[in-house]
């Protein structure tokens, strides 16, 4: 029998909130352009998830990831977007920077996100 994505999506959501921890993932978009200050303003928009954060493994350290950097996994079920390299991350009132995103997929369906983060 086959896996459908859309029941594993929940599971691993599922899983997720019985043993993660709170996060919150601050969805970052670009506003209006200063010209007195020459700056670019933002809007953010948090959404509270449950998920595992763990360090990056020495193998991963090279190009862009450190061996400072933490590694972040979610359910792609609890959020209504993808996370990009533009949003932030706040955990334990400590604002990361999402570094690199990987997806993992079923039948084109996002079941959870692997994210990259630098404090």
């Amino acid at each position: 029998m086959a896996v459908k994505p859309k029941g594993l999506r929940k599971g691993v959501s599922k899983a997720f909130k019985a043993t993660g921890g709170s996060v919150i993932i601050r969805k970052v978009t670009a506003a209006a352009y200063n010209t007195t200050t020459g700056a670019v303003g933002e809007t953010t928009a948090d959404t509270t998830v449950k998920g595992v954060v763990g360090n990056v493994s020495a193998r991963e350290v090279k190009g862009l990831i450190k061996a400072s950097d933490k590694r972040l996994t979610i359910a792609a079920d609890d959020l209504d977007y993808t996370p990009t390299a533009s949003d932030r991350v706040v955990i334990s009132s400590v604002v990361y920077q999402i570094i690199q995103v990987e997806t993992t997929e079923l039948a084109n369906t996002a079941i959870k996100y692997d994210l990259v983060l630098r404090a």
